[in-house]
């Protein structure tokens, strides 16, 4: 049906006006519920500031359980694990990956005996455990090899779940993780634990602070992971990725990074309607943290404008190193 408006009759603006009619008409809205804080975790005493991510830090496990508290304290509802594996812990197997006592092991195992009621999701990829910084096992070539690094990620999400972890998020973008993960995890009775795939993970610039936090850009040097992870040009591959990781069993699935590429959010929450989540990754939080180190930007009003992008393209979690802040801002709003 055809419908004609003209002005003056219809002014869009009379909507606009007030604070009480902007938020009678508000399409979408952020709250806590929907943040997921990715934390990095060292085997050092306290706290180690991250230079490439101002208002970060590496956390022992004692540092964690404080943020697990704080985060019980702003209703956000649960936070994503990184370790900083020591060097020497490394190998080109990255069996330290599926060490029962490992790092990540016994930080899910601290959060879980103190914080039951907090959600725990650990990231599943080798990548930290590799001398190679590569997220799977390598051949003569360096051609990381698909299914003996399944087969790794298969133990170590199995050690994840051992230790009690909520929820394992393979990383790694091997083909048919997703599926062997799943039987592996039914298998051992881990009905429960669920599989957040990172389902259409790209191939992207963004990540270089990151790999600063975890202690992998030195063992990377020059290298990529362009055989693995997805091409940026690509939009309907990362449909058929999606797809396939839902068929295998995963229970939620993730785009990354965010905020360029909003546009497969969208795409990928109107074709499939199941949870679908974002990761604002480190070089998007570099980026705006630095602009506003500089006076270019205002820090609350932006990271809130850029969180609610995320919803608004159809995103229903935001993994984000902004997740404190932002939920004591919400607070603050009531």
């Amino acid at each position: 049906m055809s419908v004609s408006y003209q002005f003056p009759l219809t002014r869009p603006r009379r909507m606009r006006r007030d604070d009480f009619s902007r938020r009678m008409m508000r399409e979408h809205c952020l709250s806590a519920d929907d943040l997921i804080y990715p934390v990095f975790v060292h085997e050092l005493p306290g706290r180690a500031p991250i230079p490439s991510m101002p208002g970060v830090e590496r956390l022992s496990i004692d540092e964690l359980l404080r943020v697990g508290e704080q985060m019980l304290e702003l209703g956000i509802p649960a936070l994503d694990i990184f370790p900083v594996v020591d060097p020497a812990a490394k190998s080109l197997d990255a069996r330290e990956a599926w060490n029962p006592d490992g790092l990540c092991q016994r930080a899910v195992r601290a959060l879980k005996a103190r914080f039951p009621e907090l959600g725990v999701m650990t990231d599943v990829a080798l990548d930290p455990f590799t001398t190679h910084g590569q997220d799977g096992i390598i051949d003569e070539q360096g051609y990381v090899q698909n299914d003996i690094t399944v087969e790794a990620l298969v133990r170590q999400s199995q050690s994840h779940a051992e230790a009690g972890a909520d929820i394992v998020s393979p990383s790694d973008m091997m083909d048919g993780r997703i599926g062997a993960i799943r039987t592996a995890l039914e298998a051992g009775g881990h009905v429960h634990t669920r599989i957040m795939a990172y389902s259409a993970k790209y191939a992207s610039a963004f990540y270089g602070p990151f790999r600063d936090a975890l202690g992998t850009a030195g063992n990377l040097g020059k290298g990529n992971k362009y055989n693995y992870q997805m091409d940026p040009a690509n939009s309907d591959e990362a449909l058929r990725e999606v797809a396939l990781d839902l068929q295998e069993g995963a229970d939620m699935v993730m785009v990354k990074p965010g905020m360029p590429y909003l546009d497969i959010v969208r795409r990928v929450k109107d074709e499939f309607q199941v949870p679908t989540f974002v990761y604002q990754v480190s070089g998007e939080y570099a980026m705006l943290k630095a602009a506003i180190q500089n006076g270019w930007l205002n820090e609350r009003a932006c990271v809130m404008e850029s969180l609610l992008g995320f919803k608004r393209a159809g995103a229903d979690g935001i993994l984000t190193y902004f997740a404190l802040d932002a939920a004591a801002w919400m607070r603050e709003q009531g």
